[in-house]
Parts: structure tokens; sequence; C-alpha cells
């Protein structure tokens, strides 16, 4: 058996905990890169108004289709009231259902009706004829090891705020800034100047740091990426925020914060990918304001 997962937007928060769910099963998960092939798949089902960021995940399904026996579609629309996701990632169910003819594994995170990750992995593994007890045995081992793996990343991502270098955080869902064709440039940018970059998504517990900033916000990983930026505003030398065209979410959050911090930034808004010189000089100007600095 194999499961399809696209590898975009919820990927990046959750795979390695799928991975090793999955694991435990001995099912095999097929993912690949984005590249401009995949970006012409998806702009070929996507609508005009959609993000860059769901275009890409709409390419990584049409991509996979015909190489898996499932793909793996959560309805993920909040972690509590406070706490809500980007309507994307609950309308994908439905997205992919209307526009490709493949078999679909789905559960839904939504703490409010009391439905989580836990019960969904468990509901698909019965689906697929596997016991309960081995399931949640599989659910265990999968979350011990996620969250080891996360912790080490942390560590590593908090440790370079001490180097002697300058220090840049990159501000960004976790979708756009690992991704291979949206994020990879931009890294590969600043990597070639003595700069420490640091992700926004790789702290720990600092979602409650944004009410410094607007007491108002309840998008879960919006709040993270601005406490991001309280917990470490002392040590770095500036900002660069990360987000695809058009993203309604960041159009606003991004805003209010610039106007509210006092450290340089680039906003880099990505849509064109063709157009990495524009990019380039950009950051290579940005790099050249903070060394002055």
């Amino acid at each position: 058996m194999k499961i399809g997962i696209p590898k975009a937007l919820y990927y990046y928060y959750f795979f390695d905990k799928w991975q090793y769910f999955f694991e435990q099963l001995n099912i095999e998960l097929i993912t690949t890169d984005t590249d401009k092939n995949i970006l012409e798949l998806g702009n070929h089902y996507a609508a005009s108004e959609m993000c860059l960021s769901l275009k890409i995940f709409l390419g990584h399904v049409a991509y996979l289709q015909d190489k898996c026996d499932y793909i793996l579609i959560p309805k993920i629309d909040n972690f509590g009231q406070n706490n809500q996701m980007c309507t994307n990632f609950s309308s994908l169910y439905d997205l992919v259902h209307n526009l490709f003819a493949v078999k679909i594994l789905t559960y839904e995170i939504n703490q409010v009706k009391k439905k989580n990750e836990k019960k969904g992995l468990i509901k698909i593994g019965l689906e697929l004829g596997f016991n309960k007890k081995k399931l949640k045995k599989a659910y265990k081992i999968a979350c011990i090891k996620d969250e080891k793996k996360r912790k080490q990343l942390i560590i590593d991502n908090l440790n370079k705020l001490d180097s002697p270098n300058k220090k840049v955080l990159i501000v960004s869902h976790s979708y756009n800034i690992h991704d291979n064709y949206i994020g990879k440039m931009i890294v590969q940018n600043l990597e070639k100047y003595a700069i420490e970059i640091i992700y926004s998504d790789l702290f720990n517990r600092v979602s409650d740091l944004a009410l410094y900033i607007s007491p108002n916000l309840y998008w879960r990983y919006s709040k993270e990426s601005i406490g991001a930026i309280i917990a470490c505003k002392e040590k770095i030398a500036g900002i660069i925020f990360v987000s695809t065209f058009p993203c309604g979410l960041d159009s606003l959050v991004n805003e209010l914060v610039m106007r509210k911090i006092d450290l340089p930034y680039l906003n880099l808004i990505i849509d064109d990918l063709d157009a990495q010189a524009g990019i380039e000089t950009r950051i290579e100007s940005f790099v050249d304001i903070i060394e002055q600095d």
C-alpha cells in the first residue's frame, strides 16, 4: 500500500508524525519536491484568486494521483476557539474531491468540536484494516519521535541567536520558507553572506507573545510567527517577511507587524518565481542596510 502526501501546506507541520505513524504499519508514503512542473500542474487546476501556496498543493495532488493507492487530505479547522487555521486548510478535502478522481484518506482536526489528530489517525488505520491496539501504539511512538525531532530543530535554531554574526529572522509559514521552490532560493541568497538565518516556525510556545503586537489575532501560525519576533528582537539585525500572493492572512498580519516594529525589514511577496534576479537584488540591498547598522 502507498499513501501520497502532497508536499505543501500542512505537510510541513505534520509529515514527520505521519511518517513515524505509518512506518509502524509498514505503509509507504510517497512525496516529491516542488519544481516548475508541479507549479504548472497546479496552475492548470487552480482558480486565479488562489494563493501560490495553494496552487502548489494542487500541483502535488495532480502529480501523485496515479502514483499511489490513496492521498491523505485532512480537514484542519482549528486547534481551539482562538487558534484558527487559514480556511484553505479546512477546504482542501472538498477541493481535491471535486477536482480529482482519487481515493482520499481524511480526518478532521477541530478542537471546538472535540475532533483531534489521534482519533483521526486511528480512524484511518481502522478503515485500512489494522486493529486498535496496534494503532494506539503506533500513534504513541510517532508522537514521541516527532517531539524529539522538533525539540532538536528548535534547539539548533535558538542556538544561532548566540552567534557573533549578524542574524536575520525569516517570518513565514513553514510551507513557504521550507518549500523547495519558494523558500530555497531566498535561503540560498542569504547564505552567500555571513548571516545566521533564524526561522520563525522553530520556536517553542511563543504564541502568547503575539499579544504585545495585537491582542485580537486568532490565527494559530500567525501568532507563532509574531511571537517569534518578540522573543528574539533584541538579538536580530533585521526581519524578512516571506508570503505568497495573494495570501489574505499575511497581507493583514504582516502589515500590522511592520507598522509596530523598530527593526529593518524586507517584505517579499512571491508570485512570479521566474523573477529571481529581482529577489536577489532586494536581498542584497537589505543585507547592505543591516551590515551598516
